[in-house]
Protein backbone atom coordinates (compact mmCIF):
# COMPACT_ATOMS: atom_id res chain seq x y z
CA UNK A 1 0.00 0.00 0.00
CA UNK A 2 1.03 3.60 -0.62
CA UNK A 3 0.12 6.10 2.09
CA UNK A 4 -1.58 9.39 1.21
CA UNK A 5 -1.56 10.93 4.69
CA UNK A 6 -5.34 10.79 4.94
CA UNK A 7 -5.44 7.36 6.56
CA UNK A 8 -7.02 7.14 10.01
CA UNK A 9 -4.88 4.58 11.81
CA UNK A 10 -5.77 2.14 14.57
CA UNK A 11 -2.68 1.07 16.52
CA UNK A 12 -3.28 -2.49 17.72
CA UNK A 13 -1.06 -3.42 20.67
CA UNK A 14 0.79 -1.02 22.98
CA UNK A 15 1.98 -3.46 25.64
CA UNK A 16 5.66 -3.16 24.73
CA UNK A 17 7.77 0.01 25.14
CA UNK A 18 8.88 -0.32 21.51
CA UNK A 19 5.26 -0.12 20.40
CA UNK A 20 4.77 3.11 22.33
CA UNK A 21 8.01 4.50 20.88
CA UNK A 22 6.92 3.90 17.30
CA UNK A 23 3.39 5.14 17.95
CA UNK A 24 4.88 8.39 19.23
CA UNK A 25 7.22 8.69 16.24
CA UNK A 26 4.40 8.03 13.80
CA UNK A 27 2.17 10.68 15.35
CA UNK A 28 4.99 13.22 15.48
CA UNK A 29 5.59 12.64 11.77
CA UNK A 30 1.97 13.36 10.92
CA UNK A 31 0.41 9.90 10.82
CA UNK A 32 -3.20 10.14 11.97
CA UNK A 33 -3.36 7.56 14.74
CA UNK A 34 -6.88 7.94 16.07
CA UNK A 35 -7.19 5.11 18.59
CA UNK A 36 -5.45 2.10 20.09
CA UNK A 37 -6.31 -1.42 21.17
CA UNK A 38 -4.68 -2.79 24.30
CA UNK A 39 -5.59 -4.97 27.24
CA UNK A 40 -4.23 -2.34 29.62
CA UNK A 41 -5.72 1.19 29.36
CA UNK A 42 -2.56 2.58 30.97
CA UNK A 43 -0.59 1.58 27.86
CA UNK A 44 -1.90 4.52 25.87
CA UNK A 45 -2.56 7.02 28.62
CA UNK A 46 0.57 9.06 27.97
CA UNK A 47 -0.21 9.15 24.24
CA UNK A 48 -3.59 10.72 24.80
CA UNK A 49 -5.30 8.19 22.56
CA UNK A 50 -8.77 6.68 22.92
CA UNK A 51 -8.16 3.07 23.92
CA UNK A 52 -10.30 -0.05 23.96
CA UNK A 53 -9.99 -3.79 24.36
CA UNK A 54 -11.17 -4.66 20.85
CA UNK A 55 -11.10 -3.07 17.41
CA UNK A 56 -14.90 -2.91 17.34
CA UNK A 57 -14.96 -0.90 20.57
CA UNK A 58 -12.13 1.37 19.43
CA UNK A 59 -13.83 2.16 16.13
CA UNK A 60 -17.05 3.02 17.93
CA UNK A 61 -15.14 5.90 19.52
CA UNK A 62 -12.82 6.84 16.64
CA UNK A 63 -13.43 5.48 13.12
CA UNK A 64 -10.33 4.18 11.33
CA UNK A 65 -9.58 2.71 7.92
CA UNK A 66 -6.10 1.23 8.45
CA UNK A 67 -4.71 -0.84 11.30
CA UNK A 68 -1.12 -1.51 12.25
CA UNK A 69 -0.57 -4.66 14.35
CA UNK A 70 2.24 -4.61 16.91
CA UNK A 71 1.36 -7.78 18.83
CA UNK A 72 3.15 -11.06 19.71
CA UNK A 73 3.23 -13.81 17.05
CA UNK A 74 0.57 -15.99 18.65
CA UNK A 75 -1.77 -12.99 19.00
CA UNK A 76 -1.65 -11.94 15.35
CA UNK A 77 -4.43 -14.22 14.15
CA UNK A 78 -6.97 -13.04 16.74
CA UNK A 79 -5.94 -9.38 16.37
CA UNK A 80 -6.19 -9.48 12.59
CA UNK A 81 -9.58 -11.19 12.60
CA UNK A 82 -10.85 -8.75 15.24
CA UNK A 83 -9.74 -5.87 13.03
CA UNK A 84 -11.25 -7.30 9.84
CA UNK A 85 -14.54 -8.08 11.58
CA UNK A 86 -14.63 -4.47 12.78
CA UNK A 87 -14.62 -3.34 9.15
CA UNK A 88 -11.04 -2.20 8.57
CA UNK A 89 -9.80 -3.22 5.13
CA UNK A 90 -6.10 -2.34 5.28
CA UNK A 91 -3.76 -4.12 7.70
CA UNK A 92 -0.03 -3.65 8.28
CA UNK A 93 1.33 -6.61 10.26
CA UNK A 94 4.77 -5.88 11.71
CA UNK A 95 5.15 -9.11 13.71
CA UNK A 96 7.56 -11.82 12.58
CA UNK A 97 7.56 -15.52 13.49
CA UNK A 98 3.78 -15.74 12.99
CA UNK A 99 2.76 -19.41 12.56
CA UNK A 100 2.28 -20.15 8.88
CA UNK A 101 -1.18 -21.65 9.41
CA UNK A 102 -2.27 -18.46 11.16
CA UNK A 103 -1.03 -16.35 8.26
CA UNK A 104 -2.90 -18.54 5.79
CA UNK A 105 -6.10 -18.20 7.81
CA UNK A 106 -5.81 -14.42 8.08
CA UNK A 107 -5.08 -14.00 4.37
CA UNK A 108 -8.03 -16.23 3.47
CA UNK A 109 -10.39 -14.11 5.57
CA UNK A 110 -8.87 -10.92 4.17
CA UNK A 111 -9.44 -12.17 0.62
CA UNK A 112 -13.05 -13.01 1.41
CA UNK A 113 -13.77 -9.46 2.59
CA UNK A 114 -11.59 -7.67 0.03
CA UNK A 115 -8.96 -6.44 2.49
CA UNK A 116 -5.32 -5.60 1.77
CA UNK A 117 -2.62 -6.99 4.07
CA UNK A 118 0.99 -5.81 4.21
CA UNK A 119 3.16 -8.38 5.99
CA UNK A 120 3.55 -10.20 8.27
CA UNK A 121 7.15 -9.39 9.17
CA UNK A 122 6.73 -6.06 7.39
CA UNK A 123 8.81 -3.00 8.25
CA UNK A 124 5.83 -0.92 7.19
CA UNK A 125 5.37 1.76 4.56
CA UNK A 126 6.54 5.34 4.19
CA UNK A 127 5.56 8.29 2.06
CA UNK A 128 8.35 10.74 2.89
CA UNK A 129 7.19 14.09 4.18
CA UNK A 130 3.61 12.82 4.48
CA UNK A 131 3.11 9.76 6.69
CA UNK A 132 4.57 6.45 7.81
CA UNK A 133 3.20 3.31 9.40
CA UNK A 134 5.62 0.79 10.86
CA UNK A 135 9.17 0.73 12.14
CA UNK A 136 11.09 2.60 9.45
CA UNK A 137 12.90 5.84 10.48
CA UNK A 138 10.94 8.09 8.13
CA UNK A 139 11.90 11.05 10.32
CA UNK A 140 15.59 10.65 9.42
CA UNK A 141 16.21 12.88 6.39
CA UNK A 142 19.43 10.98 5.65
CA UNK A 143 17.27 7.99 4.65
CA UNK A 144 13.94 9.42 3.64
CA UNK A 145 13.75 12.52 1.48
CA UNK A 146 10.81 13.12 -0.88
CA UNK A 147 11.58 12.20 -4.46
CA UNK A 148 10.58 9.96 -7.36
CA UNK A 149 12.01 6.52 -6.58
CA UNK A 150 9.67 3.88 -5.21
CA UNK A 151 11.35 1.24 -3.03
CA UNK A 152 10.07 -2.30 -2.49
CA UNK A 153 11.95 -4.43 0.04
CA UNK A 154 11.61 -7.79 1.71
CA UNK A 155 14.19 -6.71 4.30
CA UNK A 156 13.58 -3.60 6.39
CA UNK A 157 17.26 -3.07 7.15
CA UNK A 158 18.40 -3.50 3.55
CA UNK A 159 15.49 -1.34 2.42
CA UNK A 160 16.56 1.44 4.78
CA UNK A 161 20.13 1.21 3.51
CA UNK A 162 18.99 1.45 -0.11
CA UNK A 163 16.90 4.50 0.77
CA UNK A 164 19.95 6.10 2.38
CA UNK A 165 22.06 5.33 -0.68
CA UNK A 166 19.44 6.88 -2.95
CA UNK A 167 19.42 10.07 -0.90
CA UNK A 168 23.23 10.17 -0.88
CA UNK A 169 23.40 10.25 -4.69
CA UNK A 170 20.84 13.04 -4.87
CA UNK A 171 17.67 11.01 -5.43
CA UNK A 172 14.62 10.86 -3.18
CA UNK A 173 11.88 8.42 -2.27
CA UNK A 174 8.29 8.57 -3.51
CA UNK A 175 7.15 5.59 -1.43
CA UNK A 176 8.67 2.75 0.56
CA UNK A 177 6.80 -0.56 0.79
CA UNK A 178 8.21 -3.20 3.15
CA UNK A 179 6.54 -6.42 2.08
CA UNK A 180 8.29 -8.63 4.68
CA UNK A 181 10.57 -11.63 4.62
CA UNK A 182 8.20 -14.46 5.45
CA UNK A 183 7.39 -17.25 2.95
CA UNK A 184 3.68 -16.30 2.82
CA UNK A 185 2.80 -12.61 2.54
CA UNK A 186 -0.31 -10.56 2.02
CA UNK A 187 1.38 -8.20 -0.45
CA UNK A 188 3.89 -9.71 -2.85
CA UNK A 189 6.73 -7.98 -4.66
CA UNK A 190 4.68 -8.05 -7.84
CA UNK A 191 1.72 -6.44 -6.04
CA UNK A 192 3.95 -3.64 -4.73
CA UNK A 193 5.60 -3.16 -8.12
CA UNK A 194 2.19 -2.81 -9.74
CA UNK A 195 1.22 -0.12 -7.22
CA UNK A 196 4.37 1.86 -7.97
CA UNK A 197 3.83 1.49 -11.70
CA UNK A 198 0.41 3.12 -11.26
CA UNK A 199 1.70 5.83 -8.91
CA UNK A 200 2.12 9.17 -10.75
CA UNK A 201 4.73 10.37 -8.25
CA UNK A 202 7.00 7.40 -8.93
CA UNK A 203 9.36 7.68 -11.89
CA UNK A 204 11.72 4.78 -11.08
CA UNK A 205 11.73 1.71 -8.84
CA UNK A 206 14.26 0.00 -6.58
CA UNK A 207 13.61 -3.68 -5.78
CA UNK A 208 15.33 -5.24 -2.77
CA UNK A 209 14.83 -8.98 -2.95
CA UNK A 210 16.48 -12.05 -1.52
CA UNK A 211 16.79 -15.76 -2.07
CA UNK A 212 13.81 -18.02 -1.46
CA UNK A 213 10.37 -18.30 -3.04
CA UNK A 214 9.37 -17.04 -6.45
CA UNK A 215 8.28 -13.45 -5.81
CA UNK A 216 11.14 -11.85 -7.72
CA UNK A 217 10.51 -14.05 -10.74
CA UNK A 218 6.81 -13.12 -10.66
CA UNK A 219 7.71 -9.45 -10.35
CA UNK A 220 10.02 -9.80 -13.35
CA UNK A 221 7.05 -10.73 -15.56
CA UNK A 222 5.42 -7.40 -14.70
CA UNK A 223 8.70 -5.49 -14.89
CA UNK A 224 9.10 -6.56 -18.51
CA UNK A 225 5.94 -4.59 -19.39
CA UNK A 226 6.92 -1.39 -17.56
CA UNK A 227 8.53 1.76 -18.95
CA UNK A 228 9.75 3.07 -15.59
CA UNK A 229 13.43 2.19 -14.98
CA UNK A 230 13.98 -0.51 -12.35
CA UNK A 231 17.12 -1.53 -10.48
CA UNK A 232 17.30 -4.55 -8.19
CA UNK A 233 19.46 -6.23 -5.58
CA UNK A 234 19.04 -9.89 -4.69
CA UNK A 235 20.59 -10.60 -1.29
CA UNK A 236 21.98 -14.03 -0.46
CA UNK A 237 24.42 -14.75 -3.29
CA UNK A 238 26.65 -16.82 -0.99
CA UNK A 239 23.87 -18.59 0.91
CA UNK A 240 24.31 -22.38 1.28
CA UNK A 241 21.71 -24.77 -0.13
CA UNK A 242 18.72 -25.66 2.07
CA UNK A 243 19.75 -23.45 4.99
CA UNK A 244 17.59 -20.54 6.14
CA UNK A 245 19.38 -17.27 6.80
CA UNK A 246 17.51 -14.58 8.74
CA UNK A 247 14.07 -14.41 7.15
CA UNK A 248 11.85 -17.46 7.18
CA UNK A 249 11.37 -17.17 3.42
CA UNK A 250 15.08 -16.86 2.61
CA UNK A 251 15.96 -20.43 1.79
CA UNK A 252 17.08 -22.17 -1.41
CA UNK A 253 15.47 -25.56 -1.98
CA UNK A 254 15.32 -28.11 -4.77
CA UNK A 255 12.20 -26.35 -6.10
CA UNK A 256 13.95 -23.03 -6.69
CA UNK A 257 14.51 -19.67 -5.07
CA UNK A 258 18.16 -19.37 -6.03
CA UNK A 259 20.08 -16.14 -6.45
CA UNK A 260 20.99 -17.01 -10.03
CA UNK A 261 17.40 -17.79 -11.05
CA UNK A 262 16.11 -14.51 -9.66
CA UNK A 263 18.83 -12.42 -11.28
CA UNK A 264 18.29 -14.18 -14.60
CA UNK A 265 14.56 -13.48 -14.53
CA UNK A 266 15.03 -9.81 -13.66
CA UNK A 267 17.84 -9.28 -16.17
CA UNK A 268 15.65 -10.83 -18.85
CA UNK A 269 12.98 -8.27 -18.01
CA UNK A 270 15.40 -5.39 -18.53
CA UNK A 271 15.98 -4.70 -14.85
CA UNK A 272 19.40 -3.30 -13.93
CA UNK A 273 21.08 -5.62 -11.42
CA UNK A 274 23.22 -4.39 -8.53
CA UNK A 275 25.66 -6.36 -6.40
CA UNK A 276 25.35 -3.98 -3.44
CA UNK A 277 22.70 -1.63 -2.02
CA UNK A 278 24.77 1.35 -3.20
CA UNK A 279 24.74 -0.15 -6.69
CA UNK A 280 20.97 0.31 -6.92
CA UNK A 281 21.32 4.04 -6.29
CA UNK A 282 24.15 4.38 -8.80
CA UNK A 283 22.23 2.49 -11.47
CA UNK A 284 19.10 4.62 -11.08
CA UNK A 285 21.09 7.84 -10.95
CA UNK A 286 22.93 6.91 -14.14
CA UNK A 287 19.69 5.97 -15.92
CA UNK A 288 18.14 9.28 -14.89
CA UNK A 289 21.15 11.15 -16.28
CA UNK A 290 20.76 9.61 -19.75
Amino acid sequence: MILTGEERVLFYGLAHPEACYWAERMRAYGTKIVAAVSEDPADAAHLGLPIAGTAQAALAVAPADLAVLFVPPLSVKDAAIDTLEAGIRRLVILTEHVPVQDVMYVLAVAADVGATVLGPNSAGCVTPGVSFVGVMPAFDARMFRPGQVGVVARSGSLGALVCRNLVQVGLGISAFIGIGGDPILGTTMRDALWLLDQDPRTAAVALVGEIGGGMEEEAAVLAATMTKPIAALIAGAAAPFNRRLGHAGAIITTTGGSHAAKEAALAGAGVALAATPAGIATALRDRQAR
